[in-house]
């Protein structure tokens, strides 16, 4: 295993992971928890987008969102995804590639109800990256599913998770003169536990 020190220590690089966005928690202005997320289309074209970390496990990376949306209809053609987190603050990144799963559980259910009011009903509203004719539009279907749902909606049966579980992690760090610190973790099935990590060329 490659010789490592300082924020870069340890042999769980999920932990690493955390620590990183602790760190990250006292110094971002806004969104610490922020990652651009990119996936592929049936016709192999990338896209990526900025969606919100909720979630580091013990063997995975979670956020939520519409599965009918683009990201999700993306991730559903080959299972596959991978994002980048960016602390500008701190000049650190990790970057992720894995394969996918849904969380469509008691976890995703209790993320759900934590959630503001609006923001829940906001989910229910939102037929996401579908096209809407106008704002107005889009406030009428948040009156229209207010009436509905009420005060303490359920989790819409089309909103859930999706779970990144890790093949690759590279922890990247800045360097004085452009000598950047870079250590990828890497793994053969995502039920492996024997990462080999390795140090990169900046």
């Amino acid at each position: 295993m490659a010789e490592r020190g300082g924020i870069f220590a340890g042999d769980d690089p999920f932990a690493i992971a955390r620590n990183w966005l602790a760190d990250a928690e006292g110094t971002e202005p806004n969104d610490p928890n922020a990652i651009a997320l990119s996936t592929v289309d049936e016709a192999g074209l990338p896209n990526a987008r900025m969606v919100l970390l909720k979630e580091i496990e013990d063997h995975a990376f979670l956020f939520y969102t519409n599965w009918g949306s683009a990201k999700a209809r993306e991730i559903d053609v080959n299972g596959k995804a991978a994002f980048v987190w960016h602390a500008k603050s701190l000049r650190r990144q990790i970057r992720v590639r894995g394969v996918t799963e849904r969380e469509n559980g008691q976890k995703a259910d209790a993320y759900f109800a934590s959630r503001s009011l609006k923001s829940r009903l906001g989910a229910w509203a939102s037929r996401q990256s579908t096209p809407l004719s106008s704002r107005a539009a889009l406030i009428a279907e948040v009156a229209k599913v207010t009436a509905q749902h009420g005060k303490n909606p359920e989790r819409p049966p089309f909103w859930g998770g999706i779970r990144i579980l890790p093949l690759e992690i590279e922890f990247w760090a800045d360097g004085a003169f452009r000598l950047h610190d870079r250590f990828r973790w890497t793994r053969s099935a995502v039920t492996d536990g024997d990462w080999q990590v390795r140090r990169l060329y900046p």
